[in-house]
């Protein structure tokens, strides 16, 4: 590394966008409205606790989420924006002691949680040896995410969050242009580009998708059984039920926690350093 180069940044660098819900104050089981379906057996408007958040603002069934009917909160990840609104923003004030407080808390949690996925994704990048062309624009990308997430609350509801992504994610892209040229699919086979692509039940059992971008893909109950996604850009591709059992997810790009524990897999399943086996598999 040459002199006064900064040091690539490691996911293991960024405690702060893994969720602590310790230091949380239930806010993912108040902000949030809920859909009686298969992931939430109960209707919930935003802004009403959940009927298992406990007094301590811990899950009474925290155990027992899937078995209950509540496969959806087990999905869920505020990649460390619950603590952060309820440490930093709101500096432990919560919103049961102060309920004049909860409004605003409540409409900044999900803004904060955008902010926080964006932090992830940019940690991530600043790790691709590949992108290193793009990364002292992604270094000032960070440094403004950063920023944005010390505002206030006035400062965070006033946030247009959606201009700010969109102007990450053409980063992010090219990002993945990057990383995913070095890769290449078995023999003489072409990368699949099938960002936004529909693939709800799609057969791709061993399907060879080295390199491809999925971004955004529709993926629900795909068989991707033993497929190679290794390298593969998965950024906002929907895995709900997806089958991944034998599948190969090793460097697959911005592959989220909360993508993993929507799909299916099994103790064969090849994952990224960075994210964890699902206690359901």
């Amino acid at each position: 590394m040459s002199a006064g180069a900064e040091a690539p940044i490691s996911d293991a660098d960024r405690p702060d966008l893994r969720a602590d819900c310790g230091s949380c104050f239930g806010l993912c089981c108040v902000a949030l409205p809920f859909a009686a379906s298969a992931d939430f057996a109960v209707d919930k408007p935003a802004g009403r606790p959940c009927h298992n958040l406990a007094a301590d603002f811990s899950c009474g069934i925290h155990s027992r989420l899937r078995e209950k009917g509540f496969a959806g909160c087990t999905v869920f990840d505020c990649f460390g924006a619950g603590q952060k609104v309820s440490r930093a923003t709101f500096e432990g004030r919560d919103w049961r002691t102060h309920p004049g407080a909860a409004a605003d808390m409540f409409a900044v949690f999900p803004v904060m949680r955008q902010l926080h996925e964006l932090l992830w994704y940019l940690t991530e990048a600043l790790t691709l040896p590949a992108a290193r062309p793009v990364h002292d624009e992604l270094r000032e990308a960070l440094r403004t995410t950063e920023r944005l997430t010390r505002g206030g609350a006035d400062e965070l509801l006033a946030l247009d969050v959606a201009a700010h992504r969109d102007g990450v994610n053409a980063l992010l892209l090219r990002t993945s242009e990057l990383a995913r040229a070095g890769v290449r699919p078995r023999g003489r086979g072409k990368k699949k580009n099938h960002r936004g692509a529909d693939l709800i039940g799609a057969r791709l059992r061993g399907a060879d998708l080295r390199g491809a971008s999925l971004r955004g893909a529709c993926l629900i109950a795909a068989d991707l059984t033993g497929a190679d996604l290794s390298g593969a850009d998965l950024i906002g591709a929907d895995l709900r039920d997806a089958s991944l059992g034998g599948a190969d997810l090793t460097g697959a790009l911005f592959l989220t926690q909360a993508q993993l524990n929507a799909a299916r897999g099994d103790a064969a399943t090849r994952l990224p350093s960075a994210l964890a086996r699902p206690a359901h598999w």
